[in-house]
């Protein structure tokens, strides 16, 4: 069975010294979690040692996208100067070893005017969608200023894939501190905030009335929903408020395909197979962070409920909605 992966992070070294020269104040804390254990060596490997590791785990393809937080927390010139070089470098690792990697771009979204167009260079260089976060400096996802980008990525097929990112200062100073250092950033990221975070960014997207302007526009939420999938009761009713055509439940099913993020839990898939189906849930490691191995991926797969729906998790999805 053909096993495609669709969240396998790298990383650029120039743009890492780029966003640690930042000030103090704009600095991103979560890089300090690629330089764990043997992360930077696999995030940098864009060839044989990558290739060994979804040998050993059965993987067939793997879908590249940039360590957070991309380029989006950087100025407007240098911001756009580093997502052309990262997506050049990726184009190449895809094109030495084109059946084996696809990657998802990364976009300048501190420059909103330049975001569409990169977009689409980065579709003719054959990128096979985007990597985005919700907030760049103090600018939401959801500002009309990005329209022009959904449009685009709408009108292309580009599938824009929504992840975490670090939350603001202001909101770690009102929820994400008081301990030690390190507890604290573990609350703000892998604990909860991140995935807090990357929920309200599709939650706003949801409620700027982004998908009944771009019906066709298609969204990736990593680790099973990033909390929406197990709140959809309370996040309906914000339907009747928001002015929606529809119930952000059937927004979830229509324009968000959900990936595991290496959560290979018998009972989150059970969870989400009981509020959207079998056709919106795809296959991700969530690599170098996570590295199950292949006898836990084999595990997880006997839990979908028949071949025709492993079939659709392990591949089939990813291949229709990547056009791999």
């Amino acid at each position: 069975m053909t096993l495609i992966a669709i969240e396998e992070h790298w990383i650029l070294p120039e743009l890492t010294d780029a966003l640690d020269g930042l000030p103090p104040e704009a600095r991103d804390e979560s890089l300090a979690f690629n330089d764990l254990g043997d992360h930077q060596e696999r995030l940098q490997d864009l060839g044989a040692g990558r290739i060994a590791t979804m040998d050993a785990q059965g993987i067939d393809v793997s879908i590249l996208a940039l360590t957070p937080p991309g380029t989006q927390s950087l100025p407007a010139e240098e911001a756009l100067r580093l997502s052309r070089t990262a997506n050049d470098v990726s184009a190449a690792a895809v094109a030495a070893h084109p059946t084996r990697f696809r990657s998802l771009s990364t976009l300048p979204m501190s420059a909103p005017s330049e975001v569409a167009g990169e977009l689409e260079r980065a579709a003719d260089l054959g990128h096979v969608g985007t990597m985005v976060y919700g907030r760049s400096g103090d600018r939401f996802l959801d500002d009309p200023a990005y329209d022009d980008f959904f449009a685009t990525a709408a009108a292309l097929r580009q599938p824009v894939f929504l992840h975490p990112q670090l939350p603001s200062a202001a909101v770690r100073d009102a929820s994400y501190r008081g301990f030690d250092p390190m507890t604290d950033l573990a609350l703000a990221t892998f604990g909860w905030g991140w995935h807090l975070d990357a929920a309200t960014a599709a939650l706003r997207l949801i409620l700027r009335g982004t998908f009944d302007r771009h019906p066709d526009l298609q969204v990736v939420l990593g680790h099973w929903g990033e909390m929406l999938l197990f709140w959809l009761d309370r996040a309906d009713s914000l339907s009747r408020v928001g002015g929606l055509r529809r119930p952000v439940s059937d927004y979830l099913r229509t324009n968000f395909f959900i990936t595991t993020s290496g959560m290979f839990n018998p009972a989150l898939l059970r969870h989400a197979l009981s509020v959207t189906s079998t056709d919106r849930l795809i296959f991700s490691t969530d690599y170098p962070f996570q590295q199950p191995t292949r006898e836990e991926i084999d595990a997880f797969l006997g839990e979908l409920p028949s071949d025709v729906d492993r079939r659709k998790f392990s591949s089939g999805n990813a291949s229709a909605l990547f056009g791999i």
